[in-house]
């Protein structure tokens, strides 16, 4: 079996041990961390660092990935600090033990023709994989309305240019959905670089976000394609459900919190229901 579920936790608690203690119970033991104790991981001191550490090999848990802001700045943002940023995310990656951290390419003006910003994206996002190229780190690029590499077309020219050893592809089937792309065809232009899974899904109607499988991301079809393909990459969890209607069309979990049709849901909660949406769906294409 090469399914591996992790998932950003800092959306059910800020909390380092309300994070640890909720995803074990779901029996996950991977975190894609990006939130912890009030800030993202890589703005955190190297002692504050090494105490994060220490807790989650204490309680068996690793990171999948650090969930970077690195290239969510504005194109014409100054770049310097940025970068200075991204030095320091690297060693912290390296610090807590994986050489991967999710990273964007860049918001751009609204509007504008992409043509006209290629260049400075490229530049940039050429640094980025240079340094990660002397320094054994892996940037996943993720698909993010409002980057450069928010449609299909825009992140297959990134990976024609970049895609190697230390730079690849995440998949990220409700931000394609919101960018107003059909999944299938975004992923039949990008499989050949994915490395790496967001599960969350949305309705092409209006964005809105929904649990995996009820929305327009094709999510079973695309999964089920890549592990035939011999995927052996991290399925990611990024519920984005703290309000969501439909939950009466969900079967029942034994470990889920009983939840009332149109509640607001508590992180752990959203969560859950992420989680169950998920095995659902690979119990459907055979993979559990």
């Amino acid at each position: 079996m090469n399914v591996r579920i992790t998932g950003f936790a800092d959306e059910i608690d800020q909390d380092l041990k309300v994070q640890v203690a909720s995803i074990k119970k779901l029996g996950i033991a991977h975190i894609e961390m990006r939130g912890v104790d009030g800030d993202n991981l890589i703005f955190h001191s190297k002692e504050k660092i090494k105490e994060i550490k220490k807790y989650l090999e204490e309680n068996n848990i690793t990171l999948s990935a650090l969930g970077t802001p690195l290239g969510k700045i504005g194109i014409t943002d100054d770049f310097d600090a940025h970068f200075e940023q991204f030095k320091r995310a690297i060693e912290i990656a390296h610090m807590m033990n994986t050489p991967k951290l999710r990273m964007f390419s860049f918001y751009l003006p609204d509007g504008c023709d992409l043509a006209d910003y290629e260049t400075p994206v490229f530049d940039r996002i050429g640094r980025f994989v240079d340094y990660a190229a002397a320094n054994d780190a892996i940037l996943l690029h993720e698909n993010e309305k409002g980057i450069y590499g928010e449609k299909a077309a825009a992140c297959k020219k990134l990976m024609d240019t970049f895609y190697g050893e230390n730079f690849k592809a995440v998949f990220d089937f409700a931000n394609f959905v919101q960018a107003g792309e059909n999944t299938m065809e975004a992923y039949k232009l990008l499989k050949p670089f994915i490395s790496y899974i967001h599960v969350k899904d949305a309705l092409m109607k209006d964005g809105s976000v929904v649990p995996a499988g009820m929305g327009d991301g094709n999510i079973a079809a695309i999964l089920s394609d890549l592990y035939q393909a011999g995927y052996t990459g991290f399925l990611s969890l990024e519920p984005h459900l703290s309000h969501f209607a439909g939950f009466a069309a969900l079967e029942a979990a034994d470990h889920k919190t009983a939840i009332q049709e149109s509640k607001t849901l508590t992180g752990f909660e959203a969560f859950s229901l992420a989680y169950d949406s998920l095995i659902k769906i690979l119990e459907q294409i055979g993979e559990l």
